[in-house]
């Protein structure tokens, strides 16, 4: 092909839950566009876009690819998106390089959580849409039942631009509402038939709903359609891709993308209906020039015009190739040679390569224009998330939306790995910006932070297979405390004679809580000189040396005020190790009668779940020692506002999904510490004993 026009670009993005097909129809599209030669199965592990050992080990997508193919001298990216709950980052990262998407839903009479989730995040956003019912050949597939449960659920949104044609209970092809023409499905394309008479009324019935919805898409062609009663088939076209734009129609049809059935259909489709990049909705940015403009938002749209912009949506790092930047092109042509402007980082970057990718492998282009997604190596300081500019126009796109971490896992090397292991996750956090390692601060343990169980031990599987070291999971230690509740007044003494310089110091002190910082308060009473000042400091040193650990089950101490009102020194002996000792050896006294308690950390939680599953919520949370502190209904959605212990709620995550089929999702922030109910403390000391 010579030079692409941004007109004649279509950027897709395949979605759905996990296992309906995505990857196999996007390897139906290459193969029927001659972008690949042969027809690659994920049972067979040879498809273009899994190409991860992980991904052929599990059989499902774990991160998205890119590859493109042509159709009617149309350019069609298509983004292959992982279906699974854990990599929801994957799908928020392709929606902004595309345009439009085509939701794979299975042909099982029903809708999986996976496609209703993206029906309503396409809704909600405007995303034009198609649904592809997938697997029409197979056993027990039922294509008219599952396109009435999409249109029970989301009413005349839904629009069948095809009649199945059904033989045997099995969708062997389908007539065009459109165009009125019939086609059968053959392996690897379709061949024009008669249409059936037995469904020239419903076709008929099809395409006067078709035609209303059309007409709803403009005043102009509703006045056409009110005045002349009906709308040529181009109008209904237009009509069609007018609501498409708005998300307000969504197109469906069937097929099977494992055996090539009503695939060629659905490119037609994807060329006809699906906007270019012209027709994108804009995408926000803020200038950053240093002059009068810098803050102005703006509503970027295609335009080949303007000097480059364009967003870094995904990077790849790989330990022998380096690091490949993906990035779509919103306004003029990003060129080899080229020096622009990272508008995050501040920071020039001089683009050496460009390239197209086809799953793992990319082939060298001179540029890209905009609307098109390809990719570039060896940038320095460029990640995912970042704007590329030309210093003409200097706009910083908004950030992607990226999940926040709901699970968290300690890791730890195994055996003596460490530096790799960790470096190693600082590469793959080049790729994956939805988990974070870091120190706990109050545990001073080495944390992993992700999405799910799944992600965090696949990152492990990485870890051995891309850098050659292992990391070892574990549930990660809670940061209880320890404080306490009543006052009590204790003596140290430390006296110490070994033959030649002796030590002696003796301290009286009060305990009790109220410290003045809500952590370590010291008070020096001492009247008359009893314990001089250097040996007063020496006790508060011992004092908050023997804070770091609790008298119940070893935990740091907290809200202490610690009174030093008496005491006794030695003219020769006396020596502030000696001090030191004393009041460590008072603090265990004093704090074991002042009635010491456990605290734990207690986190606020934001719950949403769809209302069916509200009762099974408020059980659950009332057995995590849970609060709920209300509710209220957000966008058709059940939203719960809870605090509970964080120790109840480490696997949250995994069991939210359970329990919902993962359709809920939650937000947590720390709120304060409180202290431990009897029953639950006894096991966190016998806990702490072993």
């Amino acid at each position: 092909m010579g030079k692409i026009l941004s007109e004649n670009i279509r950027n897709i993005a395949i979605v759905g839950h996990s296992g309906a097909g995505k990857t196999s129809l996007a390897e139906a599209i290459l193969f029927n566009g001659k972008s690949i030669d042969r027809l690659g199965k994920t049972s067979e592990k040879n498809t273009v876009m899994d190409y991860d050992e992980q991904e052929m080990a599990r059989g499902i997508s774990i991160s998205l690819s890119c590859a493109y193919t042509y159709w009617r001298d149309v350019k069609i990216n298509v983004i292959d998106v992982p279906g699974f709950y854990d990599f929801e980052g994957e799908f928020e990262e392709a929606m902004r390089a595309v345009g439009s998407a085509i939701l794979v839903a299975d042909a099982s009479g029903d809708i999986a959580v996976g496609s209703e989730k993206v029906v309503d995040y396409c809704i909600r956003r405007h995303i034009p849409l198609m649904i592809f019912v997938n697997g029409v050949d197979k056993e027990n597939a039922d294509y008219v039942k599952t396109v009435e449960a999409f249109k029970q659920k989301y009413g005349k949104k839904i629009s069948p631009t095809h009649l199945p044609i059904i033989r045997d209970g099995k969708m062997k092809g389908y007539v065009s509402v459109i165009s009125s023409k019939a086609f059968e499905f053959t392996q690897g394309g379709r061949n024009e038939v008669q249409v059936p008479q037995n469904m020239a009324d419903e076709l008929a019935s099809l395409k006067e709903i078709l035609t209303e919805s059309a007409a709803e898409s403009s005043e102009a062609l509703l006045d056409k359609y009110l005045s002349d009663g009906a709308l040529t088939n181009d109008e209904i076209v237009s009509g069609v891709k007018s609501g498409l734009k708005q998300g307000e129609t969504i197109p469906i049809m069937g097929g099977s993308a494992l055996q090539n059935m009503g695939v060629i259909n659905l490119l037609h489709e994807i060329v006809d209906l699906l906007p270019s990049p012209f027709d994108r909705r804009p995408v926000m940015a803020t200038s950053i020039a240093n002059d009068d403009t810098q803050g102005e938002v703006y509503s970027v749209v295609c335009d080949t015009e303007k000097p480059f912009a364009g967003q870094v949506f995904k990077t790849v790092a790989d330990p022998f190739v380096g690091k490949l930047n993906m990035i779509r092109v919103f306004t003029g042509t990003l060129k080899s040679g080229m020096t622009v402007v990272n508008a995050t980082t501040g920071e020039k970057e001089r683009i050496n390569s460009l390239y197209l990718m086809k799953g793992k492998k990319q082939e060298p282009v001179d540029e890209l224009v905009a609307g098109d997604i390809g990719a570039v190596n060896k940038l320095n300081n460029t990640n995912t998330g970042d704007t590329l500019c030309d210093e003409k126009f200097q706009v910083k796109f908004y950030d992607i939306p990226l999940p926040k971490p709901v699970i968290t896992m300690a890791i730890a090397a195994k055996g003596s790995d460490e530096d790799k292991v960790f470096q190693g996750l600082n590469r793959l956090a080049e790729e994956d910006l939805t988990f974070k390692v870091e120190k706990d601060k109050e545990t001073g343990e080495m944390v992993i932070r992700g999405q799910g169980e799944t992600q965090l031990d696949i990152l492990c599987k990485k870890l051995k297979a891309k850098f050659g070291c292992e990391a070892v999971l574990s549930t990660p230690r809670v940061a209880f405390k320890e404080t306490i509740k009543g006052v009590a007044e204790a003596e140290g003494k430390h006296k110490k004679q070994s033959g030649g310089a002796g030590q002696f110091g003796v301290v009286n002190i009060k305990f009790e809580p109220g410290a003045a910082d809500g952590e370590f308060e010291f008070v020096n009473a001492i009247v008359g000189g009893a314990v001089s000042k250097p040996f007063a400091q020496a006790t508060e040193k011992g004092l908050r040396e023997a804070m770091q650990k609790g008298v119940l089950a070893g935990y740091p101490m907290t809200d202490l005020k610690c009174t030093l009102f008496d005491g006794k020194e030695h003219p020769v002996d006396s020596k502030e190790v000696a001090f030191v000792s004393a009041a460590k050896l008072a603090y265990d006294e004093g704090v074991r009668a002042a009635k010491p308690v456990i605290l734990e950390p207690v986190y606020s939680y934001k719950i949403i779940v769809p209302d069916t599953y509200t009762g099974d919520i408020l059980g659950d949370m009332n057995k995590r020692r849970g609060r709920i502190l209300g509710m209220e209904m957000v966008d058709g959605l059940q939203e719960i506002a809870a605090e509970a212990p964080l120790i109840e709620m480490l696997k949250y995550a995994t069991d939210l999904r359970s329990m919902t089929q993962g359709r809920g999702k939650f937000s947590a922030e720390f709120l304060r510490y409180e202290e431990v109910p009897f029953s639950a403390q006894e096991k966190i000391i016998a806990d702490a004993k072993k």
